[in-house]
């Protein structure tokens, strides 16, 4: 990329976080006052970027219609799958991938490689809250009114002896996702299966999904499946910036905590 778009580029994003000045993006970018405005008035002519009072710049109406169309016609699944696969055969691990519908969870993609864990889940069909670690990795995130939204309605039986049985527990159980950013289920549906889950962003930092890993417990118990954790949090860090998202921190598994749940395949 060449240097003069790079640094388009790089002010779009200054400018689509909050109206600035020439001189603050000049400081940001470390260039020259004048060379920030030139890129500026080139931008504001485009209609990428508009003047929101005098002397402050902030995201025009066209990067908002463009942003606005792209999202129209974006597919999730199709966006994620490659990665997902490459995950599945990487582990030769069942991969799951859930998102947020209305006061639901819901699968929109599963891959089962041979010799792996197959699960009773289907594509477009419920998540099981109580249990999943899809489901606590969302909602973990959620902003507190949709979480409540999905808790509400959901149901706290006890599947196996590990399984939570009260809200309350659970609600405590989001808040240690939020504080490491990934989630288990450690046979809390049924004895055979744990998983590791781990959330995706999107470009507003807002939870878009979860992945999740599922192996059979007697082949990998929760420690060694949590040995793939860097593999999971890689497949979420690249799906969340084909998002758009970008991670300020330092890791992509800082990053998620710092995004700041637990529980089934």
């Amino acid at each position: 990329m060449s240097s003069t778009v790079f640094r388009a580029v790089q002010i779009l994003e200054l400018c689509s976080a909050e109206p600035q000045t020439a001189a603050e993006i000049a400081a940001s970018l470390g260039v020259h006052r004048t060379t920030a405005l030139r890129t500026l008035l080139t931008l504001q002519e485009a209609g990428l970027i508009r003047q929101t009072e005098p002397g402050k710049f902030g995201t025009g109406f066209r990067l908002a219609a463009l942003a606005k169309s792209a999202m129209a016609h974006f597919d999730l699944r199709g966006l994620a799958h490659p990665h997902l696969q490459q995950l599945s055969t990487l582990l030769g691990l069942t991969v799951q991938f859930a998102v947020p519908d209305g006061s639901r969870i819901r699968y929109v993609d599963k891959i089962e490689p041979r010799d792996s864990i197959v699960l009773n889940t289907e594509i477009g069909g419920e998540v099981v809250v109580s249990t999943a670690g899809v489901a606590k990795a969302i909602l973990a995130f959620l902003p507190s009114s949709r979480r409540h939204e999905i808790l509400s309605r959901a149901e706290f039986p006890a599947y196996t002896e590990r399984s939570i049985t009260h809200r309350e527990d659970y609600e405590r159980v989001l808040t240690g996702v939020q504080e490491r950013g990934w989630s288990y289920d450690d046979g809390e549906y049924d004895d055979l299966s744990n998983c590791i889950a781990a959330p995706v962003f999107d470009h507003g930092g807002d939870v878009a999904g979860a992945v999740s890993i599922t192996a059979f417990r007697t082949r990998l118990d929760l420690a060694a499946l949590e040995k793939s954790l860097p593999e999971l949090v890689e497949t979420t860090s690249a799906i969340s910036h084909d998002l758009g998202w970008r991670d300020q921190a330092s890791s992509p598994e800082q990053s998620h905590r710092e995004h700041g749940e637990s529980s089934g395949p």
